[in-house]
């Protein structure tokens, strides 16, 4: 407690009813959480076990557990749950499958899964329209989050477009439940359905969890607002964190309402500000709270600091992009040899990604290391999960997932009402999609031709497993890409050739990476099944091991991504109307949202912001004028220093070179 402020303490030592806590940016809100918990399991004889901490990020609840276990020792911890919301509910699935209806096994659905079904479904149905699969996804994400059924949506459908999506919603779902599978929303989803429907299991679970505290809170969307609710009950054992100035995620169903709703539903909430922050200079919060000013507020607060009053905001106006991303890049070359500083010190922050091709080209170009946020993981490429795919059901032919991505990857002219038929038998017979291919009784399910090729398939994939316990699995695996002819797949699937064999040439980092990790393993214990099973475990790994990566780098990352982060030094470039605010969310007049997204970027510097615009910028192949953005406009006038005009940059860059000459001696000196 000594090391918290008066606020944060009050907020940690509130345990006897509702608390929100308004921690505004910088503000020590994990600290609050953690030290809360540490407080209930040491002071207030709660048990750790009946505690539940959710977050929205993996990295985020790793951060919290990690400083948690620093302040709760020994067997006081064992079994606090602190975990996004996903896992919570994942963890609740697990628990209820058989009251659920689902077999142990059940496989998760990730975004690509999900597409690649309904696209299944739409060939099926309709014989064409699969390229819609990603808008249909979409739209059955909301509908989910919503609470809103497939027979709701098709009672509500107006038009050809919503019949379509909300008829593959209904089709979606039947398959997703015959397949024994889940997808993300379903995480959230199911309990809230499981506990509004089964008040007996919603007790037991209010009688494990019997304190609740969220972090992120106004980004929860309808079902994980409703779980949350559910669980608490009408004890009130809650604390909420959040802020509704950082709520930038209604796109996916975020809605900042449900700060205000607790007040409904709480009568007796409590209300504590977090308004020190721990982060930046208080010039830099005197420009985040005048935007932020500007959108209308049920809660008001605003930052300050003590950390001094700091260098004032620089605005750069700049010709064009090129210009604008040059000057950028060796502005932070400059200011790094000036002041000692490191690579990791600076970030770079967008409103859309493709503002990064341009920069990337020029940290290069520079030989300035940078990480990039947001970019297609190795693992995560369509080409390497489908061969994953295959790896996997060679070691665990019981791994329901792995089979239904690949059984029609290349296509095998076995159709969704085949597998929805196989997946209905072998959840009836609680056994793997892939033992129930050769079960005697599966003809009464599915017909005689999708029995058949079902079982070709089976016949030959034994083939392949037995040729992989010989002496050269790495030969089989390669013999069995061939065998499916993947190149030529991936040559009918991709834009063009070349981006065809830059697939395949992952495919084979990916083989070739299989047969390093086989060298290395033990005589002892030298086999396929080891080698891909520490294939596996890299993928699940390979996110943390990005993040290790990204030190001591320049950060480059949309100011969506930027969240919850923080750095010395930021740059937000192209402060032009269309760009930031948004085109769409000026034509939806949808203001609000990106003024909140331009203070989490503003937010996000502790010591130096600098924010660019250009005059011109090249759009579809022709250069357009450019109007600078609205929040510019927003800034205090007396905190801002503008540069972009010929005699002005001129002085600078003689006064900063200068400093720069300065610098140099010293470093020759030292």
């Amino acid at each position: 407690m000594s090391k918290l402020n008066p606020r944060q303490r009050e907020a940690v030592d509130y345990i006897d009813g509702p608390l929100l806590v308004l921690a505004g940016a910088g503000s020590g809100k994990t600290s609050v959480i953690t030290r809360k918990i540490a407080y209930m399991v040491n002071h207030c004889n709660y048990k750790a076990a009946n505690i539940a901490a959710v977050t929205f990020t993996n990295k985020a609840a790793r951060e919290m557990k990690e400083r948690v276990g620093q302040l709760i020792k020994g067997p006081a911890s064992r079994g606090l749950t602190v975990s996004t919301f996903h896992n919570l509910g994942l963890t609740i699935i697990r628990k209820e499958h058989k009251v659920l209806g689902y077999k142990a096994g059940f496989s998760i659905f990730d975004q690509q899964d999900a597409q690649a079904l309904i696209k299944d479904l739409l060939i099926q149905q309709h014989g064409g329209d699969s390229d819609q699969a990603e808008a249909i996804q979409h739209r059955i994400s909301n509908w989910k989050n919503d609470m809103v059924s497939p027979a709701q949506a098709i009672a509500q459908a107006d038009g050809p477009a919503d019949i379509l999506s909300a008829t593959a919603y209904e089709h979606y779902q039947r398959a997703l439940k015959a397949y024994n599978a889940l997808d993300f929303d379903d995480l959230i989803l199911i309990p809230v359905q499981l506990f509004l429907g089964q008040p007996e299991v919603l007790e037991k679970w209010q009688r494990k969890i019997r304190y609740m505290l969220v972090d992120e809170y106004q980004d929860t969307n309808i079902t994980q607002y409703l779980l949350v609710k559910l669980i608490v009950g009408d004890r009130g054992k809650l604390t909420v964190v959040g802020d509704d100035d950082q709520s930038i995620y209604a796109w996916r169903g975020a809605r900042p309402e449900n700060m205000v709703q607790l007040q409904t539903d709480y009568p007796q909430l409590k209300i504590i500000k977090l308004e020190q922050n721990y982060r930046s200079t208080a010039r830099i919060l005197k420009a985040a709270n005048q935007v932020i000013a500007h959108n209308p507020h049920v809660f008001d607060k605003s930052l300050w600091s003590d950390l001094g009053y700091g260098d004032p905001i620089r605005i750069l106006r700049c010709r064009n992009e090129e210009v604008e991303c040059e000057r950028v890049v060796t502005e932070i070359l400059d200011h790094k040899l000036r002041n000692n500083t490191e690579f990791c010190d600076y970030a770079i922050l967008y409103r859309g990604n493709h503002q990064s091709r341009l920069l990337e080209l020029k940290l290069q170009h520079h030989q300035v290391p940078y990480n990039l946020t947001g970019g297609t993981s190795f693992f995560s490429r369509h080409e390497i999960k489908d061969i994953m795919a295959y790896l996997k059901l060679i070691i665990n032919t019981d791994d329901d997932n792995a089979f239904l991505r690949l059984i029609n990857t290349p296509r095998r002219k076995i159709g969704a009402a085949t597998l929805e038929g196989l997946g209905t038998y072998a959840t009836q017979h609680d056994i793997s999609m892939y033992t129930a291919c050769n079960e005697q009784g599966l003809e009464q399910q599915v017909g005689d031709a999708g029995v058949k090729r079902l079982r070709e398939f089976t016949y030959w994939f034994d083939k392949v497993r037995e040729n992989c316990q010989g002496e050269k699995p790495i030969w089989a695996i390669r013999e069995m890409i061939a065998d499916i002819d993947y190149e030529a797949w991936l040559h009918q699937n991709s834009a063009s050739s070349a981006t065809a064999e830059k697939r395949y040439a992952n495919v084979n980092i990916l083989i070739e990476s299989l047969e390093n990790t086989l060298a290395k393993i033990d005589e002892d214990d030298n086999n396929i099944e080891t080698a891909i099973s520490k294939l596996v475990l890299r993928d699940l790994m390979e996110r943390q091991e990005e993040e290790d990566e990204a030190s001591g780098k320049v950060q480059l990352m949309t100011l969506h991504a930027s969240k919850g982060l923080e750095f010395p030094h930021v740059y937000i470039i192209g402060m032009e109307e269309e760009l930031l605010p948004h085109r769409s969310s000026i034509e939806e007049d949808n203001i609000e949202e990106e003024r909140r997204l331009c203070y989490v970027g503003i937010t996000r510097a502790k010591r130096s912001l600098t924010l660019t615009l250009c005059a011109k910028r090249k759009q579809f192949g022709e250069m357009l004028d450019c109007a600078p953005s609205r929040f510019l406009d927003e800034l205090p006038y007396d905190d801002i220093v503008w540069e972009g005009g010929p005699e002005q940059d001129a002085s600078l860059a003689k006064e900063r070179g200068k400093q720069t000459l300065a610098s140099l001696k010293n470093l020759f000196a030292d």
